[in-house]
Order: C-alpha cells, then sequence, then structure tokens
C-alpha cells in the first residue's frame, strides 16, 4: 500500500539542497520516489512502506528539518523571517562561530598583533587566539561537514560544502587559522542570507493563501427547533416534531470554509473578502477582482453573476450559492498552479545543474594538480614562503572562489520571483520553461473572436433576395420586414443548438423581434461553414458566403449588399430554404477596447510580428486587422488549419511564436505555439490545466506586462550567470598567479552569491 505525503522542509538556502534530499530521502527502504521543489520547499514523498517518522529522521540526518504538519502559514513581518532564520541550528551555530573569531580578532589587537595575519608563535596572544580561532571554526564547520557528508552518501557526489570544508580543513593544516576559520563563517553566514532571501520570496507565494478567510458566514436552517415543537404544520398534516423549522427561516452561522459544500448559501457583507467561488443569488456590488484577475477596477455584480474566492466585496451585501469546494475554487488551483509552476525549470536551470555536477569534481581534480604538479615539476614552493603564497595556498583559494553556489542559484531565484510577481498581478506562468519562452517571443499571434474582438457579437443588419424591405434598409438596417423575419426564425430554430457566438447573436435577435419560435431536428454542423437542420418539411442551411454563394445574375445586387456589410467588418451568414437562398444575417463583434493598444504596446517592447488567425471570411477579418494595425491577417481557417498556420510561423520565426486564444476552442493551436495564452481564465478549469500562459481576466492589455515581465526574467538570469562566471574567472587567475587570498576568495564568492540572489528578487517588485 502505498501512501502520499507532502512535507514543508525548512533550512534549504541553495538547488543543491534539495537534491541532496531526493536522493537522500529516495535511497530509503520503502521509498517509491521523492520529489524536493526548492522554489516552495515542499517535499512530495511517494511511500511504499516506509513511515513518515523514519523520513523526517533521514531528513534531519541530512542537516534540515520538517515543518509540523498541522502548522499552516502565516503572515511574517522581516524581523518575523530574520527571528526565523536565527533559531535554525545551522544559523546559531554560524553565530557562535563568528563571536569566537571576533574575540580572538580583538586578543590579536588588544596585543598590538597585526590584523588578519596569523600572530607569531611567541606572542602572547598566539596560544589564546588559535584556540578561539579553532573553536570558531569548528562551529562553523560542523554543519557544512555534515552536509558534504551527506550529500555524498546520498550519492550526489561533492557539493560545495565538500568544496569548502577541503579548503577550510587545508588552511587550517598549514597553520593559516584566521583565515581557515573565517572562511567557513563567511561560507555559512552567506548561506544563511541566501535561505533568508529566498524565503521571502517564498513568502510571497504562501500569502496567496491569505487571500480567502478561513471561515465564512453559512446560512443554516434551524433544524430541530425546541422553541416550535408541536406546532400545526402550514400544511395541515400534522404538528411539528423535526427537521427545518418552516417558521424560524434561515440563520447566520460561522464555519470554517472547508466544511462547506457545493449548493451552500453563504453571505458576503460589505468589505469582506468573498470566501468561496460560486454564483450571486441576491444582491448587488461592486468587488475588487485584483487579486485573482489583476483587474484594476472593481466589477459590478448583480443576480446570476460569478465570483472568486479571494475577491474583495464593496458595500454591498451578497448571498452566494458555493459553486466549488475549498480545495477546488480559483484561488486553490491558481496557488496549486503557481507552486507546480516553480518546480519546472527553465532549460538554462537544467544545463546549469548538469554543469555543476560535472563541475565540482573537476574544480577538485583542478586544485589537487594546482597544489602538486608546479612542486613536483618546477621546484616551485609547495608551502607559503615570504616571497608569496605556495601553491597549497593557491590550490586552497581556488577551491573557495570555485564553489558553484552562485551559479546555482542564479536561475531559481528570478523564476520564483517572477511567477509570483505575475501570479499577483492575475498572470499565472506555468513554469519556468514558459517563463523563459515567453521572454524570447517575437511572434505572438492571435485568435480574433474573444480574444481580439468582444466575443459578444450581435445582429446589426439583415436582408431578403426578394428585396421588398431595400428602401426600409436605407432608414433602418433593422427594420421590419415579414420576409426577414421568418428568414431568421428559420436560422434561430437552427442555430439554437450551438454554443458558437455567431449562433447566438443569431437566437438573441429572434427572442428581441419576437419571431415565432420554431423547432428544428438533424440538426448537423458543417465544421468551419455553418449548420443545417430540418424545420418541419424545410431543409435550413445556415452558413458562409462561400459556401452557399450562387452566380445567379438576378441576385448580384443581393451579393453586392452582402460584400459591403462584410466590407465594413461584419460576418455575413446566408440562409437557405432547400434549394432556395433567402437572404442574408449581418452580424458585428467590435474590438476589445484594449485590443488596439495592446497591438501598439506589443509593437513597441519590440515585437517583430502580429498575425490574426481566424475563421471568419477574409473581408471581414481583413477589416478589423487594418483597424487594429495587425501585421498579417490569416482567415477562413478551420482549427488544423490554425495549427498549420502556427507552425509555419514557428518555421519562418523559429521556436518563438505565442499563441493567445480562450483556451478551449483554441486549444490545437495553442499547444502547437511555442508559448500558449489563454484569455479570461478566471474560474475556468480547462484553460487553468491546458494553458503555457494564462491572463485570469479578461484582459489583453496584460499581455505586454507579462511579455515584459518575461524578457526581465531572461535578462537577469543570463545576467546572473554572466556575473557569477566572470566573478569566477577573475579570482581563479588571480588564485593562480597567488594574488588571491582566502579573504579575498570567500568575499567574492558570498559576495556573488547575495548580488545574484537580491538581484532576482528585483522581479517580485515588477511594474507593469
Amino acid at each position: 500500500m502505498t501512501e502520499k505525503l507532502q512535507l514543508r522542509i525548512t533550512g534549504m538556502d541553495c538547488a543543491d539542497c534539495a537534491l541532496k534530499l531526493e536522493k537522500g530521502v529516495g535511497n530509503l527502504a520503502g521509498i517509491e520516489s521523492c520529489r524536493v521543489i526548492f522554489a516552495t520547499a515542499k517535499m512530495e514523498v511517494v511511500a511504499a512502506g516506509a513511515s513518515e517518522a523514519e523520513i523526517v529522521k533521514q531528513v534531519q540526518a541530512l542537516g534540515y528539518n520538517v515543518t509540523k504538519p498541522e502548522e499552516v502559514y502565516r503572515p511574517r513581518t522581516q524581523r518575523q523571517q530574520l527571528a526565523a532564520l536565527l533559531r535554525q541550528p545551522r544559523n546559531t551555530f554560524t553565530l557562535i562561530g563568528a563571536a569566537f573569531i571576533l574575540a580572538a580578532f580583538a586578543i590579536q589587537w588588544l596585543n598590538g598583533d597585526q590584523l588578519f595575519t596569523n600572530s607569531s608563535p611567541s606572542s602572547i596572544s598566539y596560544p589564546l587566539s588559535t584556540i578561539f580561532f579553532l573553536i570558531g571554526g569548528l562551529f562553523g564547520l560542523y554543519f557544512p561537514a555534515r552536509s558534504g557528508w551527506a550529500a555524498m552518501r546520498s550519492g550526489q557526489g561533492l557539493d560545495m560544502n565538500v568544496l569548502m570544508c577541503l579548503a577550510a580543513i587545508g588552511a587550517f593544516a598549514i597553520g593559516e587559522y584566521g583565515e581557515a576559520a573565517t572562511v567557513i563563517v563567511l561560507f555559512s553566514l552567506g548561506e544563511a542570507l541566501e535561505g533568508y532571501t529566498m524565503e521571502r520570496a517564498r513568502d510571497s507565494i504562501r500569502s496567496l493563501t491569505q487571500l480567502a478567510p478561513a471561515e465564512a458566514t453559512v446560512l443554516q436552517p434551524c433544524l430541530d427547533c425546541q422553541g416550535c415543537r408541536g406546532r400545526e404544520l402550514p400544511d395541515g398534516s400534522g404538528p411539528y416534531e423535526s427537521g427545518p423549522c418552516p417558521w424560524c427561516g434561515l440563520h447566520e452561522e460561522r464555519v470554517p470554509v472547508e466544511r462547506l459544500a457545493v449548493g451552500d448559501r453563504i453571505l458576503v457583507k460589505p468589505g469582506e473578502r468573498i470566501p468561496m467561488d460560486g454564483h450571486v443569488l441576491t444582491g448587488q456590488s461592486a468587488v475588487n477582482q485584483a487579486p485573482i484577475t489583476g483587474e484594476s477596477v472593481p466589477v459590478e455584480k448583480s443576480p446570476g453573476a460569478e465570483v472568486f474566492a479571494g475577491t474583495i466585496n464593496g458595500d454591498g451585501l451578497l448571498e452566494i450559492e458555493v459553486s466549488h469546494l475549498a480545495a477546488d475554487n480559483t484561488l486553490s488551483r491558481l496557488i496549486y498552479l503557481v507552486e507546480e509552476a516553480q518546480s519546472q525549470k527553465t532549460p538554462t536551470q537544467r544545463f546549469v545543474d548538469r554543469f555543476a555536477r560535472i563541475y565540482t569534481p573537476l574544480v577538485v581534480g583542478g586544485a589537487v594538480l594546482m597544489a602538486a604538479l608546479p612542486p613536483l615539476l618546477f621546484g616551485q614552493p609547495f608551502l607559503d614562503t615570504a616571497a608569496g603564497h605556495g601553491w597549497l595556498y593557491r590550490a586552497l583559494t581556488m577551491l573557495v572562489i570555485a564553489c558553484p553556489c552562485a551559479l546555482v542559484i542564479a536561475t531559481p531565484v528570478a523564476v520564483v520571483s517572477a511567477i509570483a510577481a505575475a501570479a499577483r498581478r492575475g498572470v499565472l506562468i506555468k513554469g519556468g520553461a514558459y517563463l523563459e519562452a515567453l521572454g524570447q517571443v517575437t511572434t505572438v499571434a492571435f485568435d480574433k473572436t474573444g480574444t481580439l474582438t468582444q466575443g459578444r457579437p450581435q445582429l446589426v443588419s439583415l436582408a431578403c433576395v426578394d428585396r421588398c424591405c431595400v428602401e426600409a434598409r436605407q432608414q433602418n438596417l433593422m427594420a421590419a420586414c415579414n420576409h426577414c423575419d421568418d428568414m431568421l426564425a428559420l436560422a434561430a430554430a437552427v442555430e439554437r443548438y450551438s454554443t458558437h457566438p455567431l449562433a447566438h447573436a443569431i437566437t438573441t435577435a429572434a427572442e428581441t423581434r419576437a419571431v415565432p419560435q420554431l423547432t428544428a431536428t438533424a440538426v448537423a454542423s458543417l465544421p468551419g461553414q455553418g449548420v443545417r437542420g430540418q424545420v418541419g418539411d424545410r431543409l435550413v442551411t445556415v452558413g458562409s458566403h462561400s459556401l452557399l454563394h450562387s452566380e445567379a445574375a438576378c441576385l448580384a445586387d443581393f451579393c453586392r449588399l452582402v460584400t459591403s456589410a462584410e466590407a465594413n467588418g461584419q460576418t455575413t451568414m446566408l440562409v437557405r430554404e432547400d434549394e432556395a437562398l433567402r437572404g442574408y444575417l449581418a452580424v458585428s463583434d467590435p474590438p476589445r477596447q484594449a485590443s488596439q493598444s495592446t497591438i501598439t504596446e506589443l509593437k513597441e517592447t519590440g515585437l517583430a510580428r502580429t498575425v490574426m488567425l481566424t475563421g471568419d471570411n477574409p473581408t471581414v477579418a481583413k477589416a478589423i486587422g487594418q483597424q487594429l494595425a495587425v501585421d498579417e491577417v490569416r482567415a477562413s481557417l478551420m482549427p488544423a488549419d490554425k495549427v498549420t498556420a502556427i507552425r509555419e510561423l514557428i518555421a519562418a520565426h523559429g521556436d518563438t511564436v505565442a499563441m493567445v486564444g480562450d483556451g478551449v476552442n483554441d486549444a490545437p493551436a495553442l499547444a502547437a505555439a511555442t508559448v500558449g495564452i489563454a484569455m479570461g481564465a478566471g474560474g475556468t478549469a480547462q484553460a487553468l490545466e491546458t494553458a503555457d500562459v494564462a491572463l485570469m481576466a479578461d484582459d489583453l492589455s496584460q499581455l505586454p506586462g507579462a511579455i515584459r515581465l518575461g524578457r526581465r526574467a531572461v535578462q537577469t538570469i543570463r545576467f546572473n550567470i554572466w556575473f557569477a562566471l566572470i566573478i569566477k574567472a577573475v579570482f581563479l587567475l588571480a588564485a593562480f598567479f597567488g594574488v588571491a587570498t582566502l579573504w579575498m576568495a570567500v568575499f567574492a564568492d558570498m559576495g556573488a552569491s547575495l548580488l545574484v540572489t537580491l538581484n532576482g528578487m528585483r522581479l517580485l517588485k515588477n511594474d507593469r
């Protein structure tokens, strides 16, 4: 019998820690699999025989700890985060070690010895300062040595802890007590500071859990009412004994959200956060949806409207029917997907991880050769001399500066920060790979209906081939006409079974004009072209101009009407009864208010090309494309044609093509693109699951900010990696020529690690 466990780990300060835990716990008997997500400090274990106590014991043996299962996240100030950091055993040992080292330096200073150099054995301070350096070094060395040994036992091999331990022990061996102790303590201090900055980034994700309240006000019926027992029931069926009280009605009760079920009725008072996904039953209010969708303007909610957990009610009282369980609401799915996203490594990070696993053993081998070959082959000094550092000292310096910590931390901290920043603004990026791909996008393809346009088309004109309403149409495109109304009734009959926005426009218009409601049978869809059905004894077809076009000379004027409507950006649908053409219906779906400004802003970011992919006819598509200044328009596309178009764009522009659609209807094209971006994913499980990037609000204006964030993340990652490599290269050369000291090496390594960490965290403050 297998058991899935999820544990929160404390004490992880670099990606190597996650790898060590995965291998160390994964090697336990009775463990099927172990995955550690460094970004969120979570461990997911599938155990087949191993107990949780055994797993926790192994984690602690590896130098880490486990948060108690009953502990839940509480928002923490920076002071509280720092206090929690100081309570960790490794950091406590580090501070004790630092105190002894400072005391040793103080002893040297009080005795008049030169600081940062070893006291002479004849100096009065020599024995005492040496002892203090040794004690401080041992406190600093304990946890790195323990972690390094655990890494080798787990099969991970040599890691950065091993490098630093070898350097410190070697420095102690050659009598460089002050440098040896300081090197290992400063290394541990640097790891602690990295851990602190990573915890701040992790808290930005965990804080999402605080968006929804833990309790809700549920409206409960009065059950088994003692005060009304024995009264005659209103229907006269006898006295009331038990069950819902027919006189008391509903009463308010505060309950944990986990106890709520689908269908429960909850009350949300003005200013409160909405605790659950649901639909408004009564009341009207403006709801601030920014925590979920990123929308800056509150959205008016009235009966029937959908609301999301974590959003903030305005000044109205809302009664809401719960539509999802607490574990399955929009906020819960968002948090889960963000945490999953942070576990997905970017291609750059995967390369760096592979590089670090090869690099560290090579460094140790290189240090051995550096220490041994010059003395053996060229008679160079092995130990320090009055003229300068010997080759053993240079090799130890090389071990310190070559520590790959800055390289390993460079990518994950940037990814964590960028994904967290995007999530807070209503943009869900499903992983580091997609973040990196988003930052390299040069071409964006858009679906038209519902993406660039409002997706709520309306019937704006109609005309019949009988031409009995030509004069009336000159004054009013929707003027009354018996023939047109009959045509509209036929079209509505077959379109009533479709969920397409154009079909909805026709059925809505039929209801508005109060035409007779007819019934269609044997309705069949003509993919990408129209729909056909039997209405009584008449076969009715509603389709595109190209499907139902006739070359009859008598219809030339009618065709000019259709062409004119399409030239104005309207989508036309012709209606045929049996073999006779009845007329056309023209539907307009106006562009979104933000579409044109979004495309302009995208081009300002350096985007090379924008493309519109639509199943609409070329004339309408061209008119919309020109209005929005889209670079290229491809029309009359079936779903498979959109996939082909995406592949052609990738072939032409490289693997840098994004597709923006509704996340469901455009799923094949979204999957084919380098990055699939779903619109309006708030509350839509399918869109959240299928898209690589989801714009939680139905707001296209979020797209430029998401692409800018992706580009900033890519630039940050590249800068971090090159900065770390250049710093190491400079100091490796300095170590080789005997210029660098252990002091310089440890400050360079610790400084590089902290700088790349802080640089990555700047993405948390990304502006839109």
